[in-house]
């Protein structure tokens, strides 16, 4: 009887080993600016990304049971820091995938020293400059967020129809503002505008009152803004205003934040300011699932890139669940196969519907809280598009683009 028992002991024990060494953690890198000029737009970006981990692991994790751990890398919109935190993430946690960072410069630099060599996929919620779509990467650098190919074309159509035809813009010298500004002066022009003044500015300067009047040259309508809100955009406005420069702004969406209002005032700035966003259709089934689960969490849903942030997490997971491995070289054909447009629909929320199918050998659609995500060639998605002005409340209010 004693035998028997510790048999039995044994191979219980046996079991647990095994099932304890199956069951391992896969990771994945959280890039993204924790800190620098929109560390508090990042925090809600990666608090989407948390939410779709945590509803993978409660719905079966990855795999055969294993958890989903996302890894965070502070790149903090700075390229050096990113190629370091990418390079620890990839070197040292030897992450499978990388989920951001948050900024171009950013991006581009850890992709082409880290991330491109190594065949490590990335696929970021916010990074938009029209020079990630030229990288050479072996089809390694994806994602969720519309290049701001699309971005600047809509802000030139949003100024155009506001009747004003002359405009003067300034933006601050990096990857992302800088490509911004240039697909925005092409538009506006093709569109019959004027841009009475171009001028590129450094960020954390104290004052930008002589840059600014040079600009008020040629009896520009409006001022374009092409910078981060907290490196030197709300100083660009408060001196405007100040000085009875320029009182009427347009910008993209590293302007956008409440502490822009903030700072400002919603008297100062309601009726004088234009934001567009990359942002979602919140109508849409997958929107609306992603923001109740989101709400839940005391976030707010229509934070932006907070979606973009989502998606970017759950499709590496579908990517993933569907290479049948965490090996790297496969998951970049998975992330096409995922979210090609063809096969049953997939949405927010619906991890262990996506992992039964995947499982059954049958195609996925995932259809993002951020809109339709199917890669073009370069990896790119078109996107929706608002624009956000001071509401009576004193917060942003928001509507889509048409």
């Amino acid at each position: 009887m004693k035998i028997v028992r510790k048999l039995a002991l044994s191979a219980c024990v046996a079991a647990m080993f095994a099932t304890a060494a199956h069951a391992d953690a896969i990771k994945v890198g959280s890039a993204g600016g924790v800190t620098g000029p929109i560390a508090e737009l990042v925090a809600t970006i990666i608090k989407g990304r948390d939410l779709a981990r945590d509803q993978i692991n409660a719905a079966g994790g990855l795999l055969n049971g294993d958890t989903l751990e996302m890894v965070v890398g502070d790149s903090a919109c700075d390229p050096k820091a990113s190629v370091d935190a990418v390079g620890k993430l990839v070197n040292v946690e030897q992450v499978v995938g990388i989920v951001g960072p948050s900024c171009s410069g950013a991006t581009n630099a850890a992709v082409q020293a880290v991330t491109i060599p190594a065949g490590v996929v990335v696929l970021s919620d916010s990074a938009t400059a029209p020079s990630v779509t030229e990288l050479k990467d072996n089809d390694t650098v994806f994602r969720v967020a519309p290049s701001d190919a699309y971005q600047g074309l809509a802000i030139a159509k949003l100024i155009s129809k506001a009747g004003i035809k002359k405009v003067a813009m300034t933006y601050s010298n990096d990857d992302y503002n800088a490509g911004i500004a240039a697909v925005f002066e092409r538009e506006f022009k093709a569109m019959g505008g004027e841009v009475t003044a171009n001028q590129a500015h450094e960020p954390k300067k104290a004052s930008y009152r002589s840059e600014l009047q040079t600009l008020t040259a040629g009896g520009p309508e409006a001022i374009a803004i092409f910078a981060y809100y907290g490196s030197s955009g709300i100083t660009i406005i408060k001196n405007s205003l100040e000085n009875g420069l320029f009182d009427k702004f347009f910008a993209a969406d590293g302007m956008f934040d409440q502490s822009v209002i903030d700072q400002i005032g919603a008297d100062n700035l309601k009726g004088k300011i234009s934001i567009t966003q990359a942002s979602s259709d919140t109508g849409d089934a997958s929107y609306q699932a992603f923001a109740e689960a989101f709400k839940a969490t005391g976030a707010d849903p229509a934070a932006p890139y907070a979606a973009h942030g989502y998606d970017a997490t759950f499709m590496m997971a579908l990517a993933i669940e569907k290479a049948g491995s965490a090996d790297r070289a496969k998951i970049k054909d998975a992330l096409r196969a995922i979210s090609n447009g063809n096969g049953e629909v997939v949405r927010p929320g619906e991890w262990a519907k996506a992992k039964q199918l995947i499982a059954d050998g049958k195609d996925i659609n995932y259809e993002g809280a951020s809109g339709s995500a199917d890669f073009d060639a370069n990896g790119d998605v078109s996107g929706v598009f608002a624009v956000n002005v001071v509401g009576d409340d004193g917060k942003w209010a928001k509507e889509l683009l048409k």
